[in-house]
């Protein structure tokens, strides 16, 4: 670890917690009965439990950390349409009408995110920022301009190519071959839109017990015995609501999510004119590695976050945060020179076929694997998940009924992860 990177205040923390800490919630005893017991208070939990909730069943949100701890307080804030394989990748899959819905899914979660915050009046600072997708190569650059170019038929969405020439009006980098602007892609305070949850979820009577792991999950005729730490809920349904911190407590569920680190530093405070050179539009950033990099402005216009998947094996973000400053200093020489304030890691889930899930296993309801395009997904299946609890016909999404794999003799712990990122970052640097 070179210490000389890091500033005299730096924190092992988001920088997102500066602004919004993890709420101090009264550790207590859950009650001893429930109509829906969530296990995890991220996206997908508090969106689950605020249906239930507002629908009059008594619900309990427990989770075994402080509320939020996880991905959703520690993501880089960006909102896309959430579905990493191609449509012609899933029509070859599923057939042409499932990707068509697969990906139309992905449009719906965006425009939900838009609606929820302006319909709750959540100070979060959410925008329609729009996103630069940059082409790492001239190869890359040919293929998103192909994919801008022919769109499906009624999944079309504002777009346009940037090139090379002119990629300074986006980023103010030389690092890249041009790139496509995502008109609709929005940007937002992580934080400041989980405790809006939160404050939501309390409002319509949701019960949050923190500190509460689950040890054990058990039927009992047609109810649910969810045992932890601090005692025993009988519970008519259960939510598993974990995605990247998905335990042994369901281990069907475990085998089908890997977890991966991803990892974010914010950058000591900066001049708002460097701040405006690198990325004068505000978009949020991101590019067509593999090994994806992603990043944007501080919703004040400070710091510069930048976010990558740059462990082999999952680490301590001190040791992780001059890596990605590393990366970072590739993309913007301008910044060789500042420190990292924040540092920082949390876990997201991907699974098999790089799609999300949603459904029902044993009898208890799940959504996750949302492939590091949680903000927007998981907040989109967590309220399609509460309205499936509800038996509502709303609750019906493309995702239902899809085949949620995994592998022989996997267990939950990602071996095949370090070789897979080095040979990835092999294939990102041949092009």
């Amino acid at each position: 670890m070179n210490a000389a990177l890091f500033t005299d205040d730096f924190k092992p923390a988001p920088y997102w917690w500066d602004h919004v800490p993890r709420p101090e919630l009264a550790t207590k005893t859950p009650p001893a009965r429930a109509d829906v017991v969530v296990i995890g208070s991220g996206y997908t939990g508090l969106h689950a439990a605020l249906q239930t909730a507002r629908a009059g069943r008594h619900t309990v949100v427990i989770d075994a950390e402080a509320a939020g701890f996880g991905c959703s307080t520690r993501n880089g804030g960006q909102i896309s349409t959430s579905i990493k394989p191609s449509y012609a990748a899933l029509a070859r899959r599923h057939g042409p009408q499932r990707a068509f819905d697969i990906v139309k899914e992905g449009q719906n979660s965006l425009r939900f995110m838009g609606d929820f915050v302006r319909d709750n009046r959540l100070d979060c600072n959410f925008a329609v920022v729009g996103r630069f997708h940059a082409a790492h190569n001239a190869k890359q650059y040919d293929v998103l301009a192909a994919a801008v170019k022919n769109q499906p038929k009624g999944l079309e969405v504002p777009a346009h190519m940037v090139p090379r020439s002119e990629q300074r009006r986006e980023i103010g980098s030389d690092g890249y071959f041009g790139g496509a602007v995502y008109e609709q892609h929005a940007s937002v305070d992580p934080a400041r839109y989980h405790q809006g949850l939160l404050d939501l979820a309390a409002a319509a009577g949701v019960d949050i017990v923190v500190y509460c792991p689950a040890v054990a999950i058990e039927r009992s005729g047609d109810r649910f015995i969810v045992k932890t730490t601090r005692g025993t809920i009988d519970a008519r349904d259960v939510v598993i609501a974990t995605n990247g911190y998905t335990g042994g407590v369901t281990p069907w569920l475990k085998r089908r999510v890997i977890p991966i680190g991803s990892y974010v530093i914010a950058t000591e405070m900066l001049d708002r004119s460097l701040v405006d050179e690198l990325i004068p539009q505000n978009r949020i950033v991101s590019d067509t590695r593999k090994v994806v990099y992603y990043y944007r402005a501080s919703p004040d216009r400070r710091r510069i976050l930048f976010g990558g998947r740059v462990s082999l094996s999952e680490t301590d973000p001190m040791l992780s945060g001059p890596k990605l400053h590393a990366d970072m200093v590739g993309i913007f020489p301008q910044l060789a020179s500042k420190k990292i304030s924040h540092s920082w890691c949390g876990f997201i889930a991907y699974t098999f076929d790089e799609l999300m899930h949603i459904g029902r296993q044993d009898g208890m309801y799940y959504a996750m694997g949302y492939c590091g395009s949680g903000v927007g997904m998981a907040s989109y299946c967590g309220m399609r998940l509460g309205h499936k609890v509800l038996g509502l016909s709303e609750g019906r999404t493309a995702f239902d009924d899809l085949s949620f794999q995994t592998r022989p003799f996997y267990t939950g712990n990602p071996w095949f992860l370090a070789p897979s990122v080095l040979y990835y970052r092999w294939r990102d640097r041949r092009g």
